[in-house]
């Protein structure tokens, strides 16, 4: 019995014991599916990656950017360009600017990450400041664009936080003085 078992588990490989069961029966032989289950041969998986290493594979190559405003004391508005690598969270650049283009953005990008540098992930929000003009750049680069879901911060969590970090920052600065 157990090597009429196994010799169906080697050939059907994708049944289980319900359905080894199920034809043991057909063929008229009484057995129960609790007794083909300690006969099933098992197939052993492959073991896959865990956490760490998933992260050390996809994050190193990846980074994040994103602009800011601050308000200046003569009401002026100005934009911070921020790139953040996000092997180490580190801020790789940051560039300020009144007017912000794509042009500029991609001046930017080509700063922050020079030829020896470039990164295989770009994490980018859907503003309009990131023209047509950067999307040739970045593709021109060879750097792949990830865009979040529209209205999802959360999916830029490192960049996001961040930004928050040195706002947070900016207003007890003004506090102070």
């Amino acid at each position: 019995m157990r090597e009429l078992i196994r010799k169906m588990c080697r050939e059907n490989p994708l049944w289980g014991s319900p359905r080894i069961h199920g034809e043991l029966l057909k063929l008229g032989i009484d057995v129960g599916e609790t007794s083909v289950g300690k006969y099933v041969v098992r197939r052993r998986n492959p073991p896959s990656q865990n956490w760490r290493t998933c992260l050390d594979n996809h994050v190193k190559p990846m980074v994040s950017i994103d602009y800011f405003t601050v308000p200046t004391i003569r009401f002026q508005v100005l934009y911070v360009f921020l790139g953040l690598a996000h092997d180490r969270r580190r801020i790789v650049h940051f560039n300020v600017t009144a007017h912000p283009t794509a042009e500029w953005t991609g001046q930017q990008l080509r700063k922050a990450f020079p030829f020896e540098q470039i990164p295989r992930y770009l994490l980018r929000d859907r503003d309009g400041i990131f023209g047509v003009e950067f999307c040739r750049d970045v593709a021109a680069m060879g750097i792949k664009e990830v865009l979040p879901a529209p209205r999802s911060p959360w999916q830029r969590a490192y960049v996001e936080r961040v930004i928050g970090t040195i706002r947070l920052h900016h207003r007890y600065e003004r506090r102070a003085a």
